[in-house]
């Protein structure tokens, strides 16, 4: 057996091993508990985020313009 092969079959066996090993399902398990465990908050995505930041944009420059027509209009009123 050359050092090619060797190390083949190295590489075989420890993809066997991985494969029946319960470190998959460690995995699998650990990602659902986070999913879960961060489902209790009351988290919301970036994306999520994204769009209220644009909305809140939107909302401040209406704000603004209501607020220099409001003051001309009180100004033309006196």
């Amino acid at each position: 057996m050359n050092e090619r092969d060797t190390l083949e079959e190295f590489k075989r066996r420890v993809t066997e091993l991985l494969r029946a090993s319960p470190a998959r399902d460690i995995e699998k398990n650990l990602h659902a508990l986070a999913s879960a465990f961060f489902a209790r908050f009351d988290l919301a995505t970036r994306e999520e985020l994204e769009v209220q930041k644009a909305l809140l944009g939107e909302a401040q420059r209406k704000l603004a313009a209501l607020e220099a027509r409001l003051a001309e209009l009180e100004k033309n009123a006196r």
